[in-house]
């Protein structure tokens, strides 16, 4: 200990020591970004796919999500971008048959798939089923999460139609039934911040039991 002892640094001193190692150790990475072309172009491709029904082929950037392609390419703005980190469910859309949170998804990753939005389910002229007992139970308040909730819940009905248990399943052998446990465990990844969560409830259940 004793080479140690006349070793006697002010609080100035080990500051601009500890700037000094941080610099020098920052060196590195900073001559690799120097090395990098300035200002160079996003990587593009192109990616094709079906969206309510029709085809679309789009030059992107390979780091666009499915949900901003959808938003600001395709302007079908009634997919809601929400918590934007797959938490909220706002942004859930129908791909290939399955529900999925558009925002934890790029889009060159569904190259040929068939994707279906709040918008290709129904319009005011013809509603879905599933919109139309929305309306009737009052499913909704602001209204913001509702074309997810609706998604969601469309494919929460053909999930039980198809027989696939979910963790409330009480016996995995056995057809699951749309039963309120069922649907709420289903739905729990759509979040409803207005708290209308019993309305949508009867909604999903009114859809059910019309087509049991």
């Amino acid at each position: 200990m004793d080479e140690f002892s006349d070793i006697k640094l002010s609080r100035r001193e080990l500051l601009i020591a500890g700037a000094i190692s941080v610099t020098a150790a920052s060196v590195p990475a900073a001559a690799d970004a120097a090395a990098s072309p300035a200002g160079a172009p996003p990587e593009t491709t192109k990616v094709a796919f079906q969206v309510n029904g029709k085809r679309h082929t789009l030059d992107i950037d390979t780091r666009t999500t499915l949900l901003d392609v959808l938003r600001e390419n395709l302007h079908l703005t009634g997919t809601k971008k929400g918590c934007d980190h797959g938490q909220c469910g706002a942004c859930t859309v129908i791909v290939d048959g399955r529900r999925i949170n558009s925002c934890l998804t790029l889009a060159v990753m569904h190259e040929g798939a068939k994707v279906t939005t709040i918008e290709g389910l129904g319009n005011k002229d013809k509603l879905h089923p599933m919109q139309a007992a929305f309306i009737r139970h009052d499913g909704y308040q602001c209204g913001y999460c509702t074309p997810g909730q609706i998604c969601s819940a469309v494919s929460v009905l053909d999930e039980i139609r198809q027989g696939i248990p979910s963790h409330v399943s009480t016996d995995l052998m056995a057809r699951p039934q749309a039963t309120p446990d069922e649907i709420r465990e289903r739905m729990s990844g759509n979040i409803c911040r207005c708290g209308a969560y019993s309305n949508i409830l009867d909604a999903i259940t009114d859809v059910a039991g019309s087509k049991a």
